[in-house]
């Protein structure tokens, strides 16, 4: 079954699954409901879906016409890679760019997919070891599937044989011929381990180690890790086997082919170049090397650096996202790193170290101090301010020509400072937030050149940043359905700068965090879908699959805006307290039913409480509905929030302190009172967290509340229900 072939759906069934799953140039295959043996090729065009009969002749297939191919995939093959051009009657450009995959039929880790069969005899007589197998998708009959095992016997060019034993797909169940039937492809695979398979010639093939495939449908990755890290907790029960197992043995195979890269470090070998390098064996690849500009042809080395151009060549030459990815600046390097970041037009630099780390330099301050300026060789940077957050600090800073100082561009400097010394963060939570607010600046000028991404030696923690975001952006190009393989693009980016992602520790944090990314992606998603069934107007991008969470209830409990009336003792602004006494009303009454309309800076506030990355995720998606009572007589209110993931109360008396229960928000305990300050609400949270609190105010039907703590301050809008 490659990936974009369905077996069992129809047309109308293909276009739902592209219109709320694809994007434009996303396709899939399918059989024929006319032509019993046909094909049809569903493809997303804008917003609506085309159809394309494929003729299956039995010699050939071919689109009714034109080129023709001995297989499915050859033909659509032939079509993504822009041979031929698909029109539709009106002239409308059909492209196929996107792949929408439908599920793997196992998570198991001897699943190929989509793999020739002269591919698969290359990985497998490179192994050397009998009884070596994998299973793959057929590419001569989508739909059947491939169990292909290197045998002991010497085949005609002198290898040893591989057998590839065809597995039919019959009624939703597996065979290879004969009487035995599975219901999965783990069954079949489990039993002819454990009986053999003996072929038509009387030749008995026995699968003995299964080639494992990196590659995993994204949407699945979750399984893949449990899978790994069972292999690896099995491994370390049985004796002699722990060097082998799980997350260790896919970077073990990723480290042995490193050592087949064979590309020239000339430049940085230079001796003019030596002190220009942190670390002597640490050297950028010449072909992708930063060359430094208007530097003087009579001074040998004076266009080095010790970076490299890195892209994620997997994608279209139009989509390849292109980072820098650098050594940590020596002293002697920062005059270089600031002409680099000048002739490149990077607006967004990503330092993942500290300057010293256990008493070792790490990285020199390239930056000057806070409301300062220094010249760095013919330019003038300025930083005009620092500010923390949680796990990174964000420096604005400001770059100029000496000659020129008012022509500033402004680059956003982000440094993460909760990447341990050794080792790699607890959870990835963290760096996905972190990476969130990097691309959010980074998209906000659509002309910026490259990010500049760096650690201390460029490699290790800055591979890992790399490797994230652009898995990361295939998903948010393609959708969940997308393939990745992490470990092939650890080896593509190795081949553009050696050495990235250094350790196991780094391999293994790529695939939670693309794990953690995908679930919240997902929950996200579901979220979304049914806030917009409640109100209709909480719209996705298309192909970006960035939404919330899970959610408890769907508005079972929404007032419907009745108006809390006003008590019948107010009467000309007085009214009676207690015998004797008047208190002037000039108060504003906060009664009403608020809907959100406006959001600003949630997701650092909520990570200022600690609030983990998924958690985070869903509620700066949710829309909350403010459901007031206010009785100015007693200064009792009630607050009620109200979304589709949680609600939370608030019931209180102005001026009176209370002990506050956060369990919904964040699990904590605060003592809290509520005041005026003028016509605005004021509210101080003593507590764990310093400056906690928050201010309501009213603006004609507008409702604002600015929530406040440890030093950031998140805003909200609400629009009152009419």
């Amino acid at each position: 079954m490659v990936r974009w072939f369905h077996r069992d759906i129809t047309g109308l069934e293909a276009e739902e699954l592209l219109k709320n799953k694809g994007i434009h140039g996303s396709f899939l295959a399918r059989p024929s409901k006319k032509v019993t043996g046909d094909f049809s090729l569903s493809v997303r065009v804008g917003d609506s879906v085309t159809h394309i009969r494929i003729q299956n002749t039995g010699d050939f297939y071919d689109l009714y016409g034109g080129e023709k191919f001995a297989t499915l995939s050859e033909l659509v093959d032939y079509y993504t890679a822009d041979n031929g051009i698909l029109q539709d009657k009106d002239g409308t450009i059909i492209e196929l760019k996107y792949p929408l995959n439908c599920s793997d039929p196992t998570t198991e880790r001897w699943y190929h997919g989509h793999l020739s069969g002269p591919n698969a005899e290359k990985l497998l007589i490179a192994r050397d070891e009998p009884g070596t197998f994998l299973v793959r998708e057929s590419l001569s009959k989508p739909g059947d599937f491939v169990l292909s095992v290197l045998t002991d016997e010497i085949g005609k060019n002198g290898a040893k044989r591989v057998s590839h034993i065809k597995i039919m797909c019959q009624n939703d169940r597996y065979t290879v011929g004969g009487s035995d039937m599975f219901d999965t492809l783990t069954d079949l695979v489990d039993f002819y381990k454990r009986k053999g398979i003996e072929e038509v010639s009387g030749t008995w093939v026995h699968l003995k180690q299964p080639y494992y495939s990196t590659r995993v449908n994204a949407a699945d990755i979750d399984s893949r890790v449990k899978q790994l890290d069972a292999t690896a907790a099995q491994a370390q029960q049985d004796e002699g086997e722990k060097t082998k197992a799980g997350f260790w043995e896919e970077f073990d195979t990723l480290q042995k082919l490193e050592a087949k890269v064979k590309k020239s470090r000339e430049e940085g070998q230079r001796p003019e170049n030596k002190s220009k390098n942190r670390y002597k064996n640490i050297l950028p690849f010449n072909d992708t090397r930063v060359i430094l500009q208007n530097a003087d042809a009579n001074v040998i080395g004076s266009d080095y650096i010790n970076a490299n151009y890195v892209k994620n060549t997997m994608r279209e030459p139009g989509d390849q996202k292109v980072y820098i990815a650098t050594q940590g600046c020596l002293a002697t390097t920062v005059n270089d790193f600031w002409q680099m970041v000048w002739q490149e037009n990077t607006r967004v630099i990503v330092m993942t170290t500290r300057e010293v780390e256990k008493g070792r330099n790490k990285c020199v301050p390239y930056w000057p101090d806070t409301d300062s300026s220094k010249e760095v060789g013919t330019y003038v940077v300025t930083n005009v301010s620092e500010r923390e957050a949680t796990d990174y600090k964000l420096r604005v800073l400001d770059i100029a020509l000496a000659e020129k100082p008012q022509k500033t561009r402004r680059i956003w400097h982000f440094q993460y400072l909760s990447w341990p010394d050794h080792g790699v963060p607890q959870e990835p939570g963290g760096v996905l937030s972190f990476l969130e607010q990097v691309n959010a600046r980074q998209s906000e000028n659509p002309n910026a050149g490259p990010m500049i991404i760096h650690c201390s030696a460029g490699i290790g923690r800055t591979g890992t940043i790399v490797v994230i975001d652009m898995i990361i952006e295939t998903i948010n190009t393609i959708g969940l359905d997308c393939d990745i393989d992490i470990a092939k693009i650890i080896q593509m980016v190795r081949e553009q700068r050696s050495g990235m992602v250094q350790t196991e520790a780094q391999y293994k944090f790529i695939y939670l965090a693309v794990s953690e990314y995908i679930q919240t992606t997902k929950a996200k998603t579901t979220a979304s879908m049914e806030t917009e069934t409640e109100y209709g107007n909480l719209q996705l991008k298309p192909g970006k699959k960035s939404s919330s969470k899970n959610k408890d209830d769907i508005y079972e409990n929404l007032s419907k805006g009745k108006k809390t009336p006003r008590s019948r003792n107010i009467r000309a602004g007085i009214i009676a307290v207690g015998k004797g006494e008047k208190k002037n009303m000039s108060k504003p009454n906060y009664s009403g039913v608020f809907h959100m309309v406006e959001q600003e800076n949630m997701d650092e506030y909520l990570a200022a409480l600690d609030i983990n990355f998924a958690l985070r995720k869903i509620v700066c998606l949710l829309k909350p509905t403010k459901d007031i009572t206010h009785n100015p007589a007693t200064g009792a209110m009630k607050i009620k929030t109200i979304t589709t993931f949680k609600n939370f109360y608030m019931d209180f008396v102005i001026g009176q302190e209370f002990t506050e229960d956060l369990g919904p928000v964040d699990g904590r305990t605060c003592q809290t009172t509520v005041s005026w300050e003028g016509d605005k609400l004021v509210c101080v949270q003593r507590g764990e967290k310093q400056g906690r609190g928050w201010t309501h105010w009213l603006e004609g039907d507008k409702l604002h509340l600015e929530m406040r703590a440890e030093g950031v301050v998140a805003k909200q809008v609400f629009q009152k229900a009419e």
